[in-house]
C-alpha cells in the first residue's frame, strides 16, 4: 500500500492545498515512536514558555504551575491520539483551552500573552518531534506532514482559548452593564438612597461617584426598539426612564462637555437637567423630564434642516446645546429655561394673572398687541436700552422708544418699576405663548 508521503517524488506534491485535519494524512502508526517522548516533553516546554513569556513566571505559586503542565500534558496526548485515531473526541481538551482562556480573561491578562505562550510551547514541541523523526530517519515528506498537523492542531487550540477568552469578556461586560444598570436606577431613585449605599453600587459598578452630575432624557426614536444611541463613551450612565433613553453625565460643567455630548447624539432630541451633587440626581432628572417638552419636534422626512423651516419647531427663546457642532443632536438645557419651566409649573395661575395685568396688550389687536408684548420684553430683558433691545428685534432704536412710549400711556403703572420686572417678564412669556408667538 502506498501512503501519503511515499509518493512525494511524483508530480503532485503532499502539500497541495492545505486540509483542516492534515494529521487524518499521518499513518496512525507514526504515533507508537511519539508517545514515550513525551514524559521528557513536559518539563522543557513548561520552562520554556516561562522564560520567553514573563507574564506567566511567578515564581513560588505552585498552583499555577500544576495548571500549565497540566494544559501542556493534555495538548500533547491529544495531538499524538490524533494521529493514532483522527477521530477522537475533541471535547475534553477542547473544555482545557477554553478554561484556559476564560481564565486568562478573568485574571486581566491580554490573550496576545496566551497566543505567545502557545506558540512557543508548539515550537518546542515540534523542534523535539522534528529531532526524533530525523534521527529515526523518517522521510522528509512525513516530517513534513507533521509540522502541517503541529501548526493546524495549535490553530485549533488556541481558537477553544479564544472562544473561552471571548466568553469571559462577554460575560463580564454584561455583569458590568447591569451593575451600571442599578447604580442609575439607584441614584434616581425617590427619595435618594442612603449615600453609602450609592457608594457600594458604585464601586461594584466600577463607576466613581462625581462630585455633580446631571441627567438627559432623550426622546424616544422611532424604529429604535426602545434602545438608546450607540457608541456613548463609558463615563456616561445609561438606561431607560419611562421607556424614553436616559443618561447619567458626571462632571458637565466642565469646558465644552455638554457640547461633546451633542456631538455623540446625532439625530437624537433631548434635554439635560440642571447640574447637581450626587444624591440629588433625581432632582436633575425630573427638570430633564419637563425641558424635554420644550425641545423642537422631529423633522418632517424630506424637509430640509436649513433656514427657518429647520427651527419651526423650537419654541420662542429655546435655546439649545450642539447647535453649533456639525450632525450634532439637539439638548435643550432645562437652566435655560427657567422661565418657562417655571410658568408651566404655574401655568393656569399665571394665564389667569396675565389676562388681568396685561389686558392693554388684548385691547391693542393681536397683531400691535403681541409687537409690543414682544418689545416690552426684549427691554426688560436689556434694561430698558433700547439699542440692545432694537438689536434683537431687527428694528431702528427709534422704533423700539416710540413703542416704549405707546406702552407707558396703555398701563396704568410704572413698567419700568424694577420692584415688578420679574413678575412683568413671567406673566409677558405666558401672554406672547398663549397669543401664537
Amino acid at each position: 500500500m502506498t501512503t501519503a508521503y511515499e509518493d512525494a517524488h511524483t508530480g503532485s506534491s503532499v502539500l497541495d492545498g492545505l486540509t483542516e485535519e492534515p494529521w487524518r494524512e499521518i499513518p496512525p502508526e507514526e504515533a507508537r515512536w511519539m508517545r514515550p517522548h513525551l514524559p521528557d516533553l513536559l518539563g522543557p516546554m513548561v520552562q520554556g514558555v516561562l522564560r520567553h513569556v514573563p507574564e506567566y513566571d511567578r515564581p513560588g505559586d505552585t498552583a499555577y504551575s500544576r495548571v500549565a503542565e497540566a494544559a501542556v500534558a493534555h495538548a500533547m496526548e491529544h495531538f499524538v491520539h490524533m494521529i493514532a485515531d483522527p477521530d477522537a473526541s475533541w471535547k475534553e481538551v477542547y473544555q482545557v483551552f477554553f478554561d484556559v482562556g476564560y481564565g486568562e480573561a478573568v485574571e486581566g491578562r491580554a490573550l496576545e500573552h496566551l497566543q505567545n505562550a502557545m506558540r512557543v510551547g508548539s515550537r518546542l514541541a515540534w523542534r523535539h518531534l522534528a529531532v526524533e523523526a530525523e534521527r529515526l530517519g523518517r522521510p522528509r515528506a512525513l516530517i513534513s506532514l507533521l509540522a502541517e498537523a503541529n501548526f493546524a492542531y495549535l490553530d485549533a487550540l488556541a481558537s477553544a482559548a479564544a472562544h473561552g477568552y471571548a466568553r469571559a469578556r462577554e460575560k463580564a461586560a454584561g455583569e458590568r452593564e447591569q451593575r451600571r444598570g442599578r447604580l442609575l436606577t439607584l441614584l434616581l431613585s425617590d427619595p435618594p438612597a442612603p449615600p453609602e449605599v450609592a457608594r457600594e453600587q458604585s464601586a461594584r459598578a466600577g463607576w466613581p461617584l462625581p462630585r455633580r452630575l446631571a441627567v438627559i432624557v432623550l426622546r424616544p426614536r422611532p424604529g429604535s426598539g426602545g434602545e438608546g444611541p450607540a457608541g456613548l463613551p463609558p463615563s456616561l450612565l445609561t438606561g431607560l426612564d419611562h421607556g424614553r433613553p436616559c443618561l447619567i453625565m458626571p462632571d458637565p460643567d466642565g469646558p465644552g462637555r455638554i457640547e461633546e455630548l451633542a456631538a455623540t447624539l446625532a439625530g437624537w432630541t433631548g434635554a439635560i437637567g440642571p447640574s447637581v451633587p450626587a444624591d440629588q440626581a433625581g432632582t436633575s432628572l425630573l427638570w430633564a423630564r419637563r425641558a424635554l417638552d420644550l425641545a423642537p419636534a422631529a423633522p418632517v422626512p424630506g424637509r430640509s434642516g436649513n433656514g427657518s423651516a429647520g427651527r419651526a419647531g423650537v419654541r420662542p427663546g429655546a435655546r439649545t446645546a450642539g447647535r453649533g457642532v456639525r450632525r450634532g443632536g439637539v439638548l435643550v438645557r432645562a437652566e435655560e429655561h427657567l422661565p418657562e419651566l417655571l410658568l408651566r409649573e404655574g401655568g393656569t395661575l399665571a394665564a389667569i394673572v396675565a389676562s388681568r395685568r396685561l389686558a392693554p396688550l388684548d385691547e391693542a389687536g393681536p397683531r400691535q398687541g403681541l409687537r409690543l408684548a414682544v418689545t416690552l420684553l426684549e427691554c426688560m430683558k436689556h434694561g430698558f436700552n433700547a439699542t440692545g433691545a432694537a438689536e434683537v428685534l431687527c428694528v431702528h432704536p427709534q422704533t423700539v422708544r416710540y413703542r416704549l412710549a405707546q406702552l407707558h400711556g396703555m398701563f396704568g403703572f410704572d413698567i419700568e418699576d424694577p420692584a415688578i420686572r420679574l413678575e412683568m417678564m413671567l406673566l409677558l412669556h405666558t401672554w406672547i405663548e398663549r397669543h401664537g408667538a
